[in-house]
């Protein structure tokens, strides 16, 4: 079975606080309700931070067992948070990258959702993570935010 990238595209700025992060936040909880164990990485420890924070506002019924890279736990919790440099081993189901390159670890991954932010810069980006994994013969499908 093929492994498969799902690009979110935002197709305007919007006036919503951090709405990557928050999408990222939804889309985890939505896997995890489904059963799945997921890797949200993140471009530095503050974003990864944010995404802790947004997880942690949530509503309880909507509560998302998670944590951040290296903290210690006596379980292996559904959702971890990652950062460069800080990242835990465990084998995972799904990716949720936040980052600005391929993540180095995504080929361990069957299923990546990868974001297009409106901003052109950020863009041009995405459209090189979309170049990569097509080179590297993955699924690649596109769906708006």
């Amino acid at each position: 079975m093929a492994k498969q990238a799902l690009f979110y595209v935002f197709s305007e700025v919007t006036i919503q606080e951090n709405p990557l992060e928050n999408k990222a936040c939804d889309l985890a909880a939505d896997a995890w309700r489904l059963g799945k164990k997921v890797l949200i990485s993140c471009q530095n420890e503050e974003q990864a931070l944010l995404i802790d924070e947004l997880l942690w506002q949530r509503e309880p019924q909507q509560f998302v067992p998670h944590n951040l890279s290296g903290e210690v736990s006596g379980f292996m919790t559904p959702v971890e948070i990652c950062w460069p440099g800080k990242r835990n081993s465990q084998r995972r189901d799904l990716l949720i990258s936040l980052s600005l390159q391929v993540p180095e670890f995504a080929l361990l991954f069957p299923q990546v959702i990868e974001f297009v932010p409106a901003d052109e810069q950020l863009k041009a980006l995405a459209r090189e993570r979309y170049k990569q994994y097509r080179q590297l013969g993955w699924q690649l499908s596109t769906e708006q935010a």
